[in-house]
């Protein structure tokens, strides 16, 4: 059995899967839960050991000639830092690969905090490249970072707290990212420690620069590198009445300007948790989410965005209600075979819970056989003048109904609905359409569930599966997700047509469907020639409803079905192979594409 053991041990999954086994039934559910997580934990940090260069990797670096000459600034505001993490913070900014930085310390310690300028100063004098300048008095966050702002003389900043870490090549990728891809706003990945960082435990695996994402919550954080010329194009430092999200606001506002943002998906920032942190418990600074929830209201004002902001449902994280312009019709579009109980209980939800009250049903009816579907058929008439039901005679082909129903709707919106949803929260088509009737935006997903309460869909993620796997699939209901991105709306690269809304304008735009894809992944292609013609695919947690999950068209269980499917799948992966190449960008390559659950890779 130890080759069972040793093979175990090379996939997470199964290795956690067999120790909890084992673990159940040696000591109890409580306990085997309670072993599993130290167990993860331990994973996590050996993924965080094995991110660390070598000696002869760094003398590699330090030899690199890059076609630029950048100067970077790193930025530490200083405030009671504890020797230890002071230290540290300096010393791992010295074991830089990329050596031509300077760092600027501003100091705003109390009378009690002597010893903190004599360390720095102490450092100073060894190493020019450090700056220290000893404020006259504490000016706050905000205050005591532009201070350092003042001292710096670089071509680029960096953001750094006081009690943090840099990986060793945190500057040499940064640097190869503005030179590579000219780059004047860049971040990376991080990780969140407490003794060191080779015991990091909590790895944050961001995505690339998605902006509805980004006003949800501040998933950039750190590393933070921009250029000078970008500072000052988003209107300078940092602003005092943003203390505690001083950051969010200051990134906010360089996102908005940047030309090039550029994502490096490394752990190269080690940020540390300790009891007065934010990193250990955002309640030890409650005001961070007041700050955080003015920046965004700011920032909805700069990009010409009418909406409130409000806590989402955990700390930290955001939902924004857009206004909703004039009173647009919503064509809900509904392909049917038989079925009617299915049929029945989602148009009754529609029509007992929906609070938009602007919408039309159409129910695409395709070769049904029953009697009782056209009995059904002559009540659904009578029952709401705002529900049709039109007729498509050919074989079944889920793209060819859609395209055909929506040849038929009136409204300036068409949602795709299949015909096994159950609506859950009555403010559902309010919390799709705020996003869909905003000008990037092109397609909206929802968060479905199973009857049992488990999540369906989430979103798309590219390649899992080798086309796209559902985001979270399986999870409980009340999860937070990884990273909490069950919480909050966001970008994805792509959401399921189970439930999907799109302006008709940009339906039209890049003609609906293509009918090549029958059955399978005809959504998630229609989602890639969206964004490939410049919008923004969003996925919402607010708009929630269950999914029975395909029960009228049934599994691919038949020889027919299985051969359509690959056909389906071949062709999505050679029209899409550049993009499959290249990794979907709202994810990220350090996690999965074996699981749905941002596991690590």
């Amino acid at each position: 059995m130890d080759w069972v053991k040793k093979e175990a041990r090379k996939n997470e999954r199964v290795y956690l899967f067999l120790q909890t086994v084992k673990w159940t039934l040696r000591y109890g559910p409580k306990e085997a839960g309670t072993r599993r997580k130290i167990a993860k934990a331990e994973l996590s940090r050996k993924h965080a050991s094995k991110n660390w260069p070598t000696n002869e990797e760094l003398e590699q670096q330090k030899a690199e000639k890059f076609p630029r000459d950048i100067k970077f600034s790193i930025l530490v505001p200083l405030y009671n830092t504890p020797e230890k993490f002071l230290k540290e913070m300096i010393e791992s900014v010295q074991r830089q690969s990329y050596q031509n930085w300077e760092l600027c310390l501003a100091d705003g310690s109390d009378a009690e905090h002597i010893t903190v300028g004599t360390i720095c100063q102490q450092y100073a004098k060894k190493d020019h490249r450090i700056l220290y300048k000893k404020l006259e008095k504490n000016l706050g966050i905000s205050g005591n970072t532009n201070a350092c702002i003042d001292m710096a003389s670089g071509d680029y900043i960096a953001l750094f707290d006081h009690d943090d870490i840099l990986h060793p090549s945190a500057l040499f990728e940064v640097m190869k990212a503005i030179c590579d891809k000219d780059a004047d706003f860049v971040y990376t990945d991080e990780n969140t420690f407490q003794d060191k960082p080779s015991d990091a435990y909590c790895p944050n695996f961001k995505p690339d620069f998605a902006p509805d994402t980004l006003r949800s919550n501040n998933y950039i954080c750190h590393l933070s590198v921009f250029s000078k010329s970008l500072l000052e194009d988003a209107g300078g430092g940092f602003r005092s009445e943003f203390d505690g999200s001083q950051d969010y606001d200051m990134i906010l506002r360089l996102t908005e300007k940047a030309r090039r943002i550029v994502h490096i998906p490394q752990v190269l920032y080690y940020w540390r948790s300790h009891p007065s942190s934010v990193a250990s418990d955002v309640s030890a600074k409650p005001y961070t989410m007041t700050a955080a929830k003015k920046a965004l209201a700011e920032h909805l004002k700069r990009a010409g965005l009418a909406g409130t902001v409000e806590d989402s449902r955990i700390p930290t994280t955001y939902h924004i209600k857009y206004e909703i312009a004039g009173n647009p019709k919503i064509s809900i579009i509904i392909p049917n075979k038989d079925h009617i109980d299915d049929l029945s209980k989602c148009i009754n939800s529609i029509l007992e819970k929906t609070t938009w009250k602007n919408w039309e049903i159409i129910v695409v009816e395709n070769n049904s056989t029953d009697s009782n579907t056209f009995q059904y058929y002559n009540r659904l008439r009578g029952m709401d003048n705002r529900i049709r039901v039109i007729a498509w005679k050919e074989d079944f082909n889920f793209s060819a109904i859609c395209n055909y129903g929506a040849s038929q709707a009136a409204g300036e919106y068409l949602l795709m609905l299949n015909n096994d949803i159950e609506v859950i929260t009555p403010n559902w088509l309010e919390e799709m359409l705020m996003f869909a009737q905003r000008k990037d935006v092109g397609m909206v997903g929802a968060m479905l569930y199973y009857p049992d309460d488990t999540v369906q869909h989430a979103g798309v993620i590219l390649g899992i599966g080798g086309v796209g796997g559902h985001s979270h699939k399986y999870l409980p209901r009340a999860s937070y997700g990884y990273m909490s991105r069950l919480c909050f709306a966001q970008n994805l690269s792509a959401v399921t047509a189970a439930c999907a809304l799109i302006p008709k304008r940009v339906w039209d735009q890049v003609h609906g469907f293509d009918e090549e894809f029958a059955v399978a992944f005809n959504d998630v292609d229609l989602c890639m020639r969206i964004r490939k013609a410049g919008y923004l695919i969003v996925w919402t947690p607010y708009a929630e409803l269950y999914h029975y999950e395909s029960k009228s068209r049934g599994p691919e269980d038949t020889p027919e079905k299985q051969k359509r499917f690959s056909g389906e799948v071949i062709k999505f992966q050679n029209r899409w192979s550049k993009e499959l190449e290249a990794g979907d960008p709202y994810y990220n390559p350090n996690l999965t594409l074996e699981r749905e659950d941002f596991s690590l890779n």
